[in-house]
């Protein structure tokens, strides 16, 4: 059953903002640590990941509805939801092969890796759990990798003027990282309770 009591616009915003699924629920950084060292390269990932989690989330909502579900499949899910990001992944992969040969080469590893970027495996399991309709699905999909993607692109930022500001010698490199997504996660923690999330 869907859960028609909350829009898919309160959806998407909670998703950007309240339930940011990254630095609220820590989904994906893995990624977000290791290509967060500019804005540009976090620009050109944060829209593949946006392109994915909101093209799976839809998928995989379809999925699970019409084909595990009415044939008594739901534990094959895990694997299902793995392929179909699979198949985006690589069908991303290609194009930006094709059309930005620099972002792909800086995107490097980290680009066929979204297939196992829990963030977005995370999604097609959270609007499942949550009931959402295929519309809430699509619109928590897309809120979710804007958000992913924010949280990124504000840490490539914050990461290409940490190169020229004085850090003391022990924090420098993934220490004063660590701290810096920690006091990112507080401040997306501060719009707690605007909105709520089941």
């Amino acid at each position: 059953m869907a859960n028609p009591e909350v829009s898919a616009f309160v959806i998407l915003f909670a998703a950007i903002f309240t339930s940011n699924i990254l630095l609220v629920n820590f989904l994906g950084m893995c990624s977000f640590l290791a290509v967060s060292r500019n804005v540009r390269s976090s620009l050109g990932l944060g829209f593949a990941v946006i392109f994915v989690m909101t093209c799976t989330s839809g998928l995989n909502y379809l999925v699970y509805q019409h084909i595990l579900v009415p044939y008594n499949l739901v534990h094959f899910r895990f694997i299902v939801f793995i392929i179909v990001i699979a198949a985006f992944v690589q069908l991303v992969e290609m194009v930006i092969e094709r059309y930005s040969p620099f972002l792909y080469t800086v995107l490097g590893v980290f680009l066929p890796l979204i297939t196992v970027n829990c963030a977005i495996l995370g999604v097609s399991l959270f609007l499942i759990i949550r009931n959402y309709s295929f519309v809430q699905s699509v619109a928590y999909g897309f809120g979710g990798g804007v958000g992913w993607m924010l949280a990124i692109v504000a840490m490539g930022g914050i990461r290409e003027k940490l190169k020229n500001s004085p850090v003391p010698k022990g924090l420098e490199g993934p220490g004063i990282t660590l701290i810096t997504a920690g006091l990112m996660a507080l401040s997306f923690m501060a719009f707690s309770g605007m909105i709520p999330m089941q």
